[in-house]
């Protein structure tokens, strides 16, 4: 079927069959399973945290290193960690490999993250509020 300027078009009540390639997801592994609160998407949270750098493990942000945890709103930060978060409980690990578009995206954070950098976290879940 055309439309008025000869263009096909699709008639209604057509079957339609998309092929899509997913080139970048959230990865989310569970290393620890916590038995304590489940942190939802509105929580804050208080968590010990490792960040590399998917490419070559460079470390570039860790609370271990500062010596306590750190607190965070998950409405707050980026979007790696607010789908990859909910769902833990307090006392759990886990991993998150965050694909750059749900990092810091096209600039990076300057000068620890470059442009277009996936990123790792291992996160501890301390405590929810």
């Amino acid at each position: 079927m055309n439309d008025r300027s000869g263009k096909e078009v699709i008639p209604a009540n057509a079957d339609l069959v998309f092929e899509i390639e997913l080139v970048s997801a959230l990865e989310i592994t569970d290393l620890t399973v916590g038995e304590g609160a489940e942190a939802k998407p509105s929580s804050t949270v208080v968590a010990h945290y490792k960040g590399t750098l998917k490419s070559d493990g460079t470390e570039f942000d860790s609370s271990y290193s500062r010596g306590e945890p750190a607190t965070f709103p998950l409405n707050g930060v980026i979007l790696g960690w607010q789908w990859g978060v909910p769902g833990m409980k307090v006392g759990g690990k886990r991993k998150l490999i965050i694909p750059w578009q749900m990092a810091y995206g096209e600039q990076g954070s300057p000068p620890k993250i470059g442009p277009r950098a996936d990123l790792v976290f291992e996160i501890e879940l301390k405590e929810v509020k």
